[in-house]
């Protein structure tokens, strides 16, 4: 079969310029990064939470208690898939609190944010455990609690070491709201298939979707280079 590519190519251009296509894309857009950001600052935030909680010391019954319910939360977001958690979320949990909501926005945040934390408090825990550990003997010396030692000198350094994972981290969270639209949310693969709709065409939308999340990766795989840079320089 004869795909006339110079025709599908002006049906794509008059659906994103002409008949205003583009302000989709755009929110679409706005709503991946909104997502995957905001999901990422909500994941290091709980990831470090957690972190701390798996590698203090389990002298008391609290932090064991802690160290089982973190070590639950953790299993249960990595077993099972983003897309049933988002499903669950949204068609399940909600109806069953009462709570009706517009758009799924909030919630993909929300599981994104939960989901992160997960696998970044494992990536933190490996970033706090290649540490010297002399710098937490220093800290407590120094008459430092254990949180304030942790928080201040250790998960600092931690940081720049797991910084090159946290990138691939954001990156797969960019990724995965490719599945938001299941909930009601506009993300790029959403805006870009209803562009396609009117003429029932997806091999252009569906190319430049693909170089979309390909210019995007690039973008963050190269902020990343250059942050690390930077922390190599101010080391010297």
């Amino acid at each position: 079969m004869n795909v006339d590519m110079k025709l599908l190519w002006d049906k794509f251009i008059d659906a994103l310029i002409e008949k205003n296509g583009y302000k989709v894309v755009l929110e679409g857009l706005y709503n991946t990064i909104q997502i995957a950001v905001l999901g990422l600052l909500i994941g290091i935030v709980i990831g470090t939470l957690i972190a701390i909680v798996r590698v203090m010391p389990k002298y008391k019954v609290l932090p064991r208690i802690l160290d089982k319910i973190c070590g639950c939360y953790v299993e249960l977001f990595r077993g099972t898939p983003m897309m049933v958690q988002l499903l669950i979320s949204y068609n399940v949990l909600l109806p069953l609190m009462g709570i009706s909501v517009d758009s799924g926005l909030p919630v993909a945040i929300v599981v994104f944010g939960l989901n992160s934390g997960a696998y970044v408090s494992e990536i933190m825990r490996s970033g706090i455990n290649s540490v010297d550990i002399g710098q937490m003997e220093a800290g407590r010396a120094m008459g430092l609690t254990y949180t304030t030692t942790m928080m201040k000198i250790v998960v600092p350094q931690a940081v720049k070491n797991i910084l090159p994972t946290l990138g691939n981290e954001f990156i797969v969270l960019v990724k995965e709201t490719s599945i938001t639209g299941y909930v009601a949310t506009i993300d790029l693969t959403r805006a870009f298939t209803k562009l396609a709709g009117p003429s029932m065409s997806y091999i252009i939308p569906y190319l430049m979707l693909g170089v979309s999340y390909l210019v995007i990766v690039l973008l963050i795989s190269w902020g990343v280079r250059s942050l690390e840079k930077r922390l190599k320089k101010s080391e010297r």
